[in-house]
């Protein structure tokens, strides 16, 4: 499929956006949504889109919501403050909504694979959890990804959370101490996983030890291509 180098865009009138690839984290001025790896920009301005955010299809269906028709927005539908149903943030900006149902999604949100697959593991994308959510600790709503053999879960919204705070400390020019002081929070996976499988001879899943790699692949489906942004963040799910 052909991609567009330089694209007109109905929210910024005033310049053609060129096609980049983006090294560090930008804000996306569409859907508001934090993004990496291509995006359509207007350097003169300062104004980003992501691709799909650029260049949107007017409807779109989803498997966990076959009977919905989601429609895009430039604009949040109606006057009530709309959340995304994937991963529980706020919508403040382009978003896809079912009108029969009242569904939101994220753009980005709305392309996660249903599978990640690094060759080697396969997470799934799930509606809804089965098991607690290894950072948050809950099973509250908002989709999240699962391990093959169904012991690791891991909201979307607890994975953009953290990249949040890693995009903060690396960037933003937060305390320099922030990605430590994160890495201490985040309980270790290791030592979950070990204790989860311990009633089976002691021995640890293949498909959980390479938790750093599916973390990696969450974060690569739900941002673009991965980088120094989310180091601290794997170092630190980790950590022993």
């Amino acid at each position: 499929m052909k991609i567009d180098k330089e694209i007109p865009h109905p929210i910024h009138p005033e310049h053609k956006l060129k096609l980049e690839y983006a090294e560090i984290p930008f804000k996306c001025d569409g859907c508001k949504e934090a993004g990496i790896d291509l995006k359509y920009s207007c350097q003169q301005c300062e104004f980003d889109l992501h691709k799909i955010c650029a260049m949107p299809s007017p409807t779109i269906t989803h498997p966990f919501h076959k009977k919905c028709e989601f429609q895009f927005h430039y604009e949040p539908p109606g006057e009530q403050m709309r959340i995304c149903d994937a991963c529980r943030n706020d919508v403040q900006g382009f978003v896809y909504h079912c009108k029969g149902c009242g569904f939101d999604l994220h753009p980005c949100c709305a392309y996660l694979p249903q599978v990640l697959d690094d060759g080697e593991h396969n997470l799934y994308l799930c509606l809804k959890l089965t098991s607690s959510c290894h950072h948050c600790g809950g099973k509250g709503p908002g989709w999240s990804y699962r391990s093959e053999c169904k012991s690791y879960n891991l909201h979307v919204s607890c994975v953009k959370e953290l990249l949040a705070e890693s995009w903060q400390a690396m960037y933003l020019n937060a305390d320099k101490n922030k990605v430590r002081e994160m890495q201490t929070r985040i309980p270790s996976l290791k030592g979950t996983l070990k204790t989860q499988h311990r009633g089976r001879g002691g021995k640890v899943k293949k498909c959980c030890q390479m938790i750093g790699g599916a973390v990696r692949l969450i974060v690569s489906a739900i941002l673009g291509d991965p980088t120094a942004i989310i180091a601290a963040v794997v170092e630190g799910f980790m950590s022993k």
